[in-house]
């Protein structure tokens, strides 16, 4: 399975005052990334005014400016817009991480769940919980980080032969997350269980609980990686075109990519570290994006607001349908997750045979 080739598409160059900068914008890419930002919008005003007191969108609003009654305000302030906006972060950050994952590869599999990088992360994660004992958000976050990073460089490290090919990292990077897989269940059922059940609800992926804590490190984080993955998004339509063809546009493949894969590995270990290892986002994003959109390129900013769009809407679900007793998003997003995949593969397959 491959991602399909960069096309273009009737759009318009905007350029600055001096013409030194150029930016080509396509019409339905941006039709559609504008109707994206207005469904997270009123899909965020939702999730705030819905729950066991609800409030209305005008008294959200209202309170979301500065006006609203002291009730309303710790309602929307303290218990629900910090786990919207963790959940529109961690989104859009595992987003991102799948569209540039999937371009570098040219494989609509080429996520970091499938490539292993969410293992890594929940593997030093669960190794701070259940063998180091600490329990505490920044000991976990730390963990989940140093995990990803320490997952990803093996994963490079075996699958640098004279450069990085997509069908290497995405071999390679399956056997070492079942690897980190494995041992994270050996270090569950050599735990205690109070740590096993602990590290069991962070590996399930929740939003339950998510305060400013949370979300002012991610967002510290986002506010350097987001700029920096669209500014390399130049490099990564290139490198769709073959690398002979991007070397002739004077783009550097070798190092190019490893800096993409870097960015894109920090998007999906902060991601990991504030939620827990949250399955299918960055798989299922950037392939809803590209189909919508029809954009020619990676398409960085549709996958980033349709990761934000379908995390939140499956929060909203999981708070939702059984009310009495919440579900983890994680289970949510394995649940839709699964079911697109298997269309993922029928569809390529019927394609295929079609051909």
């Amino acid at each position: 399975m491959s991602v399909e080739a960069p096309r273009i598409l009737p759009g318009r160059v905007v350029r600055s005052p001096r013409g030194r900068v150029a930016l080509r914008v396509e019409r339905r890419p941006f039709v559609v990334g504008c109707l994206l930002v207005v469904l997270v919008v009123l899909l965020a005003i939702v999730g705030i005014a819905t729950g066991d007191y609800p409030l209305s969108p005008r008294e959200v609003v209202e309170t979301l400016l500065g006006g609203g009654d002291p009730s309303s305000a710790f309602i929307v302030e303290t218990l629900r817009l910090p786990r919207v906006v963790c959940a529109l972060l961690v989104g859009g950050a595992l987003g991102l991480a799948g569209a540039i994952f999937q371009s570098i590869t040219r494989n609509p599999l080429g996520s970091p769940e499938i490539v292993g990088f969410t293992w890594g992360s929940a593997a030093g994660a669960v190794l701070v919980i259940t063998v180091i004992g600490s329990s505490t958000g920044a000991a976990v976050s730390g963990g989940a980080v140093l995990g990803g990073v320490l997952s990803a460089v093996l994963v490079v490290g075996l699958a640098w032969r004279h450069g990085i090919q997509g069908y290497r990292l995405v071999l390679v990077g399956i056997g070492i997350g079942l690897v980190t897989r494995a041992f994270t269940e050996y270090l569950l059922t050599r735990a205690r269980v109070e740590d096993a059940a602990q590290a069991a609800v962070w590996i399930a992926g929740s939003l339950n609980g998510r305060g400013w804590e949370q979300v002012r490190p991610l967002a510290l984080a986002l506010v350097v990686l987001v700029p920096l993955a669209l500014t390399l998004g130049r490099t990564l339509r290139a490198l769709e075109l073959g690398d002979d063809a991007a070397r002739a546009l004077g783009a550097r493949v070798d190092s190019g990519r490893l800096a993409l894969i870097g960015v894109a590995v920090a998007l999906t270990a902060v991601a990991t570290a504030a939620a827990g290892p949250i399955a299918f986002v960055a798989l299922a994003a950037p392939q809803v994006a590209r189909r919508i959109t029809r954009g020619s390129g990676p398409g960085l900013l549709p996958s980033l607001l349709m990761g934000a769009l379908l995390l939140e809407a499956s929060d909203c679900a999981a708070q939702r349908v059984w009310p009495a007793q919440q579900l983890p998003v994680g289970i949510v997003t394995g649940a839709i997750g699964g079911i697109y995949l298997a269309w993922l593969l029928a569809s390529e397959w019927r394609g295929r045979r079609s051909g």
